[in-house]
């Protein structure tokens, strides 16, 4: 028996990381979603591997396995198992999936999990916008400061 995600947008979004500057989710918490293990999810794709170039799903490599697994604390659910390096899918991949898990679940939790994405990626773009604004910021706070470093230089060099 497969132990199912509870499906809210909150918890969709947590499980979406940013890898390789992608917003992806990984295999098994795909698999936990759709209601099957994440062998069978796999070998789904694998039956169906035309449908999935690269930009729609790929595997990690060790550094970046080691690197998602760092950002937060593992639950036995990641520790227990493994024994191949994950596959991630992106939005695109997501949506692929739908049509190769054809039930009816499979086709509402990738509307869901695709809605995720969207918000997700309408969110850093937000973000992103705000994060520039700070760092122009930022850019203008040092020209001040050495600005004023000069001028209190000139004022000490002077003697006043």
């Amino acid at each position: 028996m497969v132990d199912l995600i509870l499906i809210d947008d909150e918890n969709i979004k947590r499980k979406i990381y940013t890898i390789r500057e992608t917003q992806v989710m990984i295999d098994s918490d795909l698999a936990r979603v759709y209601g099957v293990e994440t062998r069978i999810l796999n070998q789904a794709v694998k039956r169906n591997l035309t449908r999935f170039p690269s930009q729609f799903m790929f595997q990690l490599n060790k550094e970046e396995f080691e690197n998602w697994k760092s950002q937060f604390v593992m639950s036995n659910y990641y520790k227990m198992g493994l024994r191949k390096l994950p596959y991630v899918f992106t939005e695109q991949g997501v949506a692929m999936l739908s049509t190769i898990l054809s039930s009816k679940r499979a086709i509402e939790i990738s509307i869901q999990i695709i809605g995720a994405f969207v918000n997700m990626r309408r969110y850093l773009q937000n973000n992103n916008l705000i994060l520039n604004r700070l760092d122009n910021v930022e850019k203008k706070q040092v020209v001040y400061d050495t600005k004023i470093d000069v001028v209190f230089n000139l004022l000490e060099t002077s003697g006043l």
